[in-house]
């Protein structure tokens, strides 16, 4: 069995996925929603055509700022805060 199907099987009932970040999903949450990789998104979004600053933006406006209910999947930063905070 696939990794994907694995996780559609533990989904919660009620998990919503979002559409078109497919190879986004980390895992699952506690509670069995999807969670999704938010530089992945956003590189999936750069490959489909868009610039960096407006697949940041979509991200922004479109993704993260959308609730859709008690299965609304969320979003995190995977990669450790020293990689993405210049130290001074």
């Amino acid at each position: 069995m696939e990794i994907k199907e694995l996780l559609i099987e533990y989904a919660a009932d009620n998990a919503l996925t979002a559409d078109g970040f497919d190879n986004a999903v980390i895992g699952l949450s506690y509670d069995g929603l999807f969670v999704y990789d938010i530089d992945d998104c956003v590189s999936i979004l750069v490959e489909d055509g868009m610039s960096l600053l407006e697949a940041e933006e979509y991200m922004d406006f479109n993704v993260l700022n959308c609730y859709m209910g008690e299965g609304t999947p969320l979003f995190i930063y995977q990669k450790k805060w020293e990689q993405k905070i210049r130290v001074i």
